[in-house]
This record gives structure tokens, C-alpha cells and sequence, in this order.
């Protein structure tokens, strides 16, 4: 848009160059005029006043196309910035115009949710809380779309390959407004390894793993969109450049269609508290997180429940992230879901949200 702007700024300086330029010409012309009148030699008096007589004549003239010259510029110039003004409105009616389909879009997806309960909205993001209530289990999500790249990104336990943290002290350790557990783990002589493949700023943490046991890997591309899935080779999961990402099973949908879940999946247990993640075909993101008591499977929700919902929302790719006890959700600055260890537990990866 600034491009059709400097074609106006090029356009008013070429049609008032010749102005100017006859401006000057007329200042150097009634100097050289004064000049010679100052050092030519006297002359008889009619012959004088006969060149005086011609001079003022000219001089007139000049003036009259001085004043004319000054009209025009003033009409161009009134012209250019009414020239500029409609483009301006132009610009901004069609940027309104492209942005149209996408509001259509999110208030027909935002219907499905209900009302929310609570917004950020920054220059970086808005992220929107919901309340979700069915016969069988009850949860919360989180619609989130991502303005900049900087407003998301995955943690480590205090920094260090091992460490682990709740999702509370990561939001508060690294200033976030929301935040939820991210992959699976495994214990080790007291220290808590994230489970599978784990990349963090472009690079893997520890190394790069085969999925195996229906493991899948779920992070951000460095375009910030939502990738994931098995990998059996480091190749595969390099070409969509992830930026960051962790690991637990399984994979719920992709393209807006079920996956087939493991049968150990659907029965240990077969219900229970659950953290899900998946994108929109615009790329917001979705969270949901759902509560229950224990992890007996008695309480919270099935795998299966939870493809059903997100498909009626209208989601593209879902992928189930740690649950039971480490379900956590953190949003402006509080845990608005009820952690069923009756306290947030300890845990190595973390997805932040940034305003």
C-alpha cells in the first residue's frame, strides 16, 4: 500500500516540476533584468522610458503567470491529497474486505464453543477461555490464535534436560498469561526426562527418537502452525521444521477425520483427566482440558468422547498430550481446572502463552 502512495508523491512532482522550474526561470530573468538596468549606461529619456515601459510590461506578465502558476499548484496539491485520501480509504475498505471471510470463520467456530468466560487480547495474541459441559465429563478449552511467533513456546523443567516444574512456576518463572502440560515423561533416579522426541528452539533435546508404541510427537513449525504425528525417521519430522515439541499417544484426528486409537488406550483407563491440543484450518489453536477425580477411569473423559467433540468444533488435526494428574490449565495467572492430585504435579515440558 505505501508503494501506491510514492506513485502519487512521483506523479504531484512531475506535474508541478514545470512550475517551478518557470518560477526560478522568472526570479533569474527579473535579477538579470535589475542587473542590467543598474550597469547600462544612460541613455536619452524616451528611449528610457520606452525600455522601462517594456519592462514593466513584462514584469506584469510575469506576475499574472506567477499568480496562475500558484492557483495551479495550489489546485493540484488539493487534488493530490484528495487523490491520496481516496486511496488511503481504499486501502483500508479492501483490507476490511479480505479480513471479512476470516471473522465469518471465527464467529461460526466460536458459536460451537458458547461464550467465553474470559479474553486476552494483545498485539501478540488473543486467547479465549471457554466452559465445557456434557453428560459425562466436564472441562474447559482454551481457543487461542497466535499473532506473533513469540507468543508460544515449550519449556523445560527450570531449563534443564531432567528438571521438571509445575505448570503454574513455568508461567510465573517466565512471565506467561496461560499455560498447559505438554508431553509425557519418564522417571529416572529422581529427575523427570521427557518421554520420546523432544525439540526445543529447532534442535532436539537429547536425541532424535523412532516413534514407538504408538507414540506421537506434537509441537509448533517455526511458522507457527500445529505439526505432528509418528515419525520413524529424523528426515521425516525435519522437513516440517519444527520449532518445538514433545511427545505422548495418540494421535486423535487428522484432516478432521477420527484416527483408530489403541485399544490399551481406550481401556487404561477409559476415562480420565485429559489435556488435547489441535488447530483450526485457520491455524487458531484449541485446548481442551477436562477434569475428574483420579485416574482409576472412573472419572473425566474417554479418547474417543473427546475425537467426537472436537470434530463438532470443527477441528482439523488433534493430538492427546499427558493426563491424569498432570492436566493442567493456567490462564491469566490462576489454575482454572482442578488438578485430580489435588495439587499441580511436577512435570518436564510445557506449552506458554505470551501477550
Amino acid at each position: 500500500m505505501k508503494l501506491q502512495v510514492k506513485v502519487v508523491n512521483r506523479m504531484f512532482m512531475m506535474i508541478t516540476a514545470p512550475f517551478l522550474g518557470m518560477m526560478i526561470w522568472m526570479l533569474i530573468s527579473s535579477q538579470s533584468v535589475s542587473l542590467q538596468l543598474e550597469t547600462a549606461p544612460l541613455a536619452e529619456p524616451a528611449s528610457f522610458n520606452e525600455k522601462q515601459s517594456r519592462v514593466s510590461s513584462q514584469l506584469d506578465k510575469a506576475k499574472e503567470i506567477a499568480v496562475h502558476t500558484v492557483e495551479s499548484v495550489r489546485h493540484i496539491s488539493t487534488l493530490y491529497k484528495q487523490t491520496t485520501t481516496t486511496m488511503n480509504d481504499i486501502v483500508l475498505t479492501a483490507s476490511q474486505q479480505a479480513k471479512r471471510p476470516e471473522r465469518i470463520y471465527d464467529q461460526r467456530i466460536t458459536a460451537r464453543l458458547g461464550t467465553p468466560q474470559e479474553r486476552i487480547d494483545s498485539e501478540k495474541l488473543r486467547a479465549e477461555l471457554y466452559i465445557i459441559n456434557q453428560p459425562t465429563y466436564r472441562g474447559y478449552a482454551m481457543k487461542v490464535k497466535l499473532k506473533d511467533p513469540k507468543a508460544m513456546r515449550m519449556t523445560l523443567g527450570h531449563d534443564e534436560y531432567g528438571g521438571s516444574e509445575t505448570t503454574m512456576q513455568a508461567v510465573k518463572r517466565y512471565n506467561a498469561v496461560a499455560g498447559i502440560n505438554a508431553g509425557g515423561y519418564a522417571e529416572s533416579r529422581g529427575k523427570r526426562y521427557p518421554l520420546g522426541t523432544t525439540v526445543m528452539n529447532g534442535k532436539y533435546i537429547s536425541s532424535f527418537e523412532p516413534s514407538f508404541k504408538n507414540l506421537s510427537f506434537v509441537g509448533m513449525d517455526v511458522n507457527s502452525r500445529l505439526i505432528g504425528g509418528k515419525f520413524y525417521q529424523k528426515e521425516e519430522l525435519d522437513k516440517l521444521q519444527p520449532k518445538y515439541g514433545a511427545t505422548f499417544v495418540p494421535a486423535l484426528l487428522k484432516n478432521g477425520a477420527s484416527l483408530t486409537i489403541p485399544d490399551k488406550w481406550k481401556t487404561s483407563p477409559a476415562r480420565a483427566p485429559r489435556t488435547v491440543i489441535g488447530n483450526y484450518k485457520d491455524d487458531q489453536l484449541l485446548i481442551l482440558v477436562v477434569d475428574g477425580y483420579n485416574e482409576s477411569g472412573s472419572s473425566g473423559a474417554t479418547l474417543e468422547e473427546l475425537q467426537r467433540k472436537l470434530a463438532n468444533l470443527g477441528i482439523r488435526d488433534a493430538y492427546n498430550l499427558d493426563g491424569g494428574g498432570s492436566s493442567t490449565l493456567v490462564f491469566n495467572g490462576r489454575v482454572v481446572n482442578t488438578p485430580s492430585d489435588g495439587e499441580m504435579r511436577s512435570l518436564p515440558t510445557h506449552f506458554l502463552f505470551f501477550k
